[in-house]
């Protein structure tokens, strides 16, 4: 050998952009190049970024493979770094161009740690004199697989079981479900957590018995959103509900939560819900006049199909199809990390309800960035959140049906806002830093 290692740095150009956004596919491909080298593997971790983008090492007894995905490029960056003369890094090369079917490659080798250039060895560590007659034990590869949400100040990453249990592109968003080892199945769409096997009846206790139990004689309930189920499950617990129109826009998201979800999507098919795969905003805007008691926004964040759900005309015909005393709930965003959004949404619903009518209460979820986000009470005809709710009743309701985290004391406690909340919802509302967040002519 003239050298301690060989390090081959290569560039894939016009990959199959699908094969190098799948973090499983990649984790695969790479450890078939290293065994076909003759390497041997002692642990591998990979990393999915959103909304697109993969980055994995794989660390062998001779050195590592490492690699970084561009997928919007159709790019991919790999070093493959061997050491001692048992392994042939050109076989890894050609099989991982083949296998991302790249049309072009280029690449460079550098021989690491010259012979020549070295000094003698100064270091003896200690050795056993006997002989060894035992055979050398089998190495036990560990896999660390990851799916990472990347938002544009803070990340959340998730180990998953390094398969996708789905994944396919639907005619309105990229939909995807992991099994996640500290949150269980997770549902992603285009990229972001929407709700997660271990925790998601935080969110959908919230938004559900919040409203139902302040309205206190709800009978006919829009949910605009929520194809997941949650919501239209913690309803149905109301035995005086009568009907809940769900409206959602993507069915796709249905049929994969109710074959990767059901303990989320089990209640959907249960009479007294409508399901209308239909676009939310046209839906409320061709709405008869004062037909619900509740209207339930359970929507993703203002991009993709959710963009629309965040317009102050949308929520003025929200107004409009709310009966006398109606209530509307939104899920608001963090207000730590979407200041900006949280501000303007509370803003337009002033304007609309009338600012005294406008409440915000808070719940605590571990899976959504930040780990804190809100909700709005909006009310049409002046219903307060906190007055006239029966202790005994809500308690009752909580034990029977096994709720995890919705009861008299937490509906209470969800509206005592921290003190920056408090700040950030009395700016005044002609306040010019957090204007033209939505694009809505004024009424």
């Amino acid at each position: 050998m003239i050298a301690l290692g060989r390090h081959i740095i290569a560039e894939l150009y016009q990959c199959e952009i699908d094969k190098i956004d799948d973090v499983s596919f990649v984790e695969k491909t790479m450890l078939a190049a290293a065994d076909r080298a003759g390497a041997t593997v002692i642990n591998s971790t990979f990393h999915h970024f959103s909304p697109f983008g993969v980055s994995g090492v794989i660390v062998i007894q001779e050195s590592h493979f490492s690699i970084h995905c561009w997928p919007e490029f159709g790019y991919a960056s790999i070093d493959i770094y061997t050491c001692g003369d048992t392994i042939d890094p050109w076989i890894a090369y050609q099989f991982l161009k083949e296998a991302f079917g790249a049309a072009t490659g280029s690449t460079v080798e550098l021989n690491r740690g010259q012979n020549s250039l070295l000094a003698p060895p100064s270091y003896a560590p200690q050795v056993r004199s006997e002989p060894q007659t035992e055979k050398p034990k089998s190495i036990k590869t560990s896999r660390n697989i990851w799916f990472t949400q990347r938002n544009e100040d803070i990340a959340l990453s998730l180990k998953h079981s390094g398969e996708r249990l789905y994944c396919q592109r639907s005619a309105h968003q990229k939909i995807e479900v992991y099994h996640t080892e500290a949150f269980g199945g997770v549902l992603v769409l285009d990229g972001k957590i929407v709700c997660a096997e271990e925790d998601e009846y935080v969110y959908h206790e919230m938004i559900a018995h919040v409203p139902v139990f302040a309205h206190g004689h709800a009978r006919r309930v829009l949910v605009i959103g929520g194809g997941d189920g949650g919501t239209v499950r913690e309803l149905l617990r109301h035995e005086e509900i009568a009907e809940i129109d769900l409206v959602e826009i993507d069915a796709q998201v249905m049929e994969v939560a109710m074959a990767y979800l059901p303990n989320i999507a089990s209640s959907l098919h249960d009479r007294r819900v409508h399901i209308k795969v239909f676009d939310g905003v046209e839906f409320v805007r061709s709405c008869e006049d004062g037909v619900y008691d509740i209207v339930i926004v359970d929507s993703d964040d203002p991009v993709g199909p959710g963009a629309g759900l965040f317009t102050k005309a949308f929520y003025s015909d929200i107004y409009r199809i709310l009966r006398p005393q109606g209530v509307m709930v939104t899920q608001s965003e963090s207000p730590r990390y979407n200041q900006n959004v949280f501000m303007e949404v509370f803003r337009s619903y002033r304007q609309i309800f009338g600012e005294a009518h406008v409440h915000c209460y808070l719940m605590y979820l571990p899976s959504f960035p930040s780990g804190m986000w809100s909700f709005s009470f909006s009310s049409k005809g002046g219903i307060d959140p906190l007055n006239w709710l029966c202790k005994a009743d809500i308690q009752e309701f909580s034990l029977r049906h096994h709720l995890q985290y919705y009861d008299f004391d937490m509906h209470h406690a969800a509206f005592v806002l921290p003190r920056f909340v408090k700040k950030l919802l009395e700016e005044p509302l002609d306040s010019e830093q957090h204007k033209g967040m939505m694009n809505y002519p004024e009424i």
